[in-house]
C-alpha cells in the first residue's frame, strides 16, 4: 500500500525524489485550508507578475521556482522520508519576485484581535524581507521537525529574487512587456481614453456617448465596446448593455477569439437576452460545439430553430442539432425529432434534402440497433 500511495508516488520524499514529483508536489495539498491560504497567496502575489511577464513566462517560472525551492529543502532534509507537499515554494517564489520587481508597492494589511481591528498598508521592501526572515528564524529553530516547510519557503524567495532580476537584466521582461502592450492598442485612441477618463469620474452619459460614436466608426473596436458595456452597466441600461454585448460577441467572433465570444454570449443570457441575432447565435453555438460542449450545444441549436423558424439558420441549427445526437450523444430519438423538423421546415432546402434524408434514415436505423431496455 505504501508503494502505491498518492504521497509515495507523486509527493516529495528528500530521500528518494522522483524526477515527477517536484512537479506534482507542488500540486497537492494537506487539506482545504493549506489548499486555499497557496491560493490566496498566489493571487496575492502573482496577478501583477503575469501581467507583467504575460501567459507564457509566468507559468514556466512558476513551475521552475516550485522545483528550485523542493530541491533547496531537500538539501537542508538530506536523507529524510518525510514526503514534502504544497505549492508554498513556488508562491514564495513569486513573493520574492514581487519584491525585486515592485519594491515600494503597498500592500494592505489587517490587524485584528476579538475586540480590535485595524487596517493598514505595509511598502514590499520591509514587509516581506521580515516575513523571509521570520521564515528563516523558524527553519533554523526548528529545522525539519517542524509540520511547516520554511526551508522550502527560503530557497523559494530566494530563487524567485534571483530570477527575477535575471529576467529583468535578459530582456525577456521587456520583449514580454512589448507583446502585451501591442494588444492594448486602445491606449493611443484619444476618443476611448477620454472615455475612460470620464468613466473613472462617474460621467457615465459623457462617457457612453463618446464611446458609441467611437463605435459607430469603428465597429470592431473590441476595447470600446468593452468600455461601452461597462458604462452601460454601470447605468442600470439592460437593454443597450445587451446591445452591445451583441456586437461584442461580433467583434469576438470576427477577430477569431471563441473563448471571450463564448463568455460574452454568458454575459448576454444572464442579463436576461434571450434571442441573439439568428447568424451570430449560429457561429457561436458552432464554436461551443468545437469546445466539445455537445449537450450544451444541443439545447441552443433548439432554441435558435425555435426562435427564427423561417431563417435558413433555423434549418441549419436542426440538421446540426441531429448529427450531434445522433453521432456524438447516442441520442437516436432526439436525432430523429430534429432531422424530422428540418424536413418539414418553411425554409426551402432542397439543396439540403440530400442531408435530411440520410439523416433520417441514420436515425431510424440507429433506434432499431438499439436494444430493448437499453437505456437512451
Amino acid at each position: 500500500m505504501e508503494q502505491t500511495s498518492i504521497l509515495e508516488k507523486y509527493a516529495y520524499v528528500p530521500a528518494h525524489p522522483r524526477l515527477l514529483s517536484y512537479v506534482t508536489a507542488n500540486f497537492l495539498h494537506g487539506g482545504w485550508i493549506h489548499l486555499i491560504g497557496n491560493m490566496w497567496f498566489l493571487w496575492l502575489a502573482g496577478f501583477i507578475l503575469e501581467d507583467t511577464w504575460g501567459r507564457l513566462i509566468y507559468p514556466l517560472f512558476y513551475l521552475v521556482a516550485g522545483a528550485a525551492a523542493l530541491q533547496f529543502y531537500g538539501w537542508c532534509a538530506h536523507g529524510s522520508f518525510t514526503p514534502l507537499i504544497g505549492a508554498s515554494g513556488a508562491v514564495a517564489a513569486l513573493m520574492g519576485a514581487f519584491l525585486v520587481r515592485f519594491p515600494k508597492m503597498k500592500i494592505e494589511m489587517m490587524f485584528f484581535t476579538i475586540i480590535y481591528r485595524r487596517r493598514f498598508k505595509a511598502a514590499a521592501y520591509w514587509l516581506l524581507p521580515l516575513w523571509l526572515a521570520m521564515e528563516f528564524f523558524y527553519g533554523s529553530a526548528f529545522g525539519t521537525s517542524s509540520p511547516v516547510a520554511h526551508w522550502a519557503h527560503v530557497g523559494g524567495f530566494l530563487f524567485g529574487m534571483a530570477g527575477a532580476f535575471a529576467l529583468q537584466q535578459s530582456g525577456l521582461e521587456q520583449k514580454a512587456n512589448e507583446a502585451i502592450e501591442s494588444k492594448l492598442s486602445w491606449t493611443g485612441d484619444p476618443e476611448v481614453v477620454r472615455a475612460s477618463e470620464a468613466m473613472e469620474q462617474n460621467n457615465l452619459d459623457d462617457a457612453a456617448s463618446l464611446l458609441q460614436k467611437h463605435v459607430a466608426a469603428n465597429p470592431n473596436s473590441v476595447d470600446a465596446l468593452n468600455l461601452l458595456q461597462q458604462a452601460q452597466w454601470r447605468r442600470s441600461d439592460m437593454p443597450a448593455y445587451r446591445q452591445v454585448t451583441i456586437q461584442l460577441c461580433q467583434a469576438y467572433l470576427k477577430n477569431q477569439d471563441v473563448d471571450a465570444a463564448w463568455r460574452a454570449f454568458e454575459e448576454y443570457h444572464n442579463a436576461g437576452g434571450d434571442k441573439m441575432p439568428a447568424a451570430t447565435w449560429l457561429e457561436i453555438i458552432r464554436a461551443i460545439e468545437s469546445q466539445q460542449h455537445f449537450d450544451r450545444a444541443v439545447s441552443e441549436y433548439e432554441r435558435l430553430a425555435e426562435n427564427y423558424p423561417t431563417e435558413k439558420q433555423s434549418l441549419l441549427a436542426s440538421l446540426a442539432a441531429g448529427r450531434l445526437c445522433l453521432r456524438k450523444l447516442n441520442r437516436p430519438e432526439d436525432a430523429l425529432k430534429f432531422y424530422r423538423a428540418a424536413a418539414a421546415s418553411k425554409v426551402p432546402h432542397l439543396d439540403w434534402e440530400a442531408n435530411i434524408q440520410a439523416g433520417l434514415q441514420d436515425a431510424e436505423r440507429a433506434l432499431v440497433a438499439v436494444p430493448c431496455g437499453v437505456p437512451r
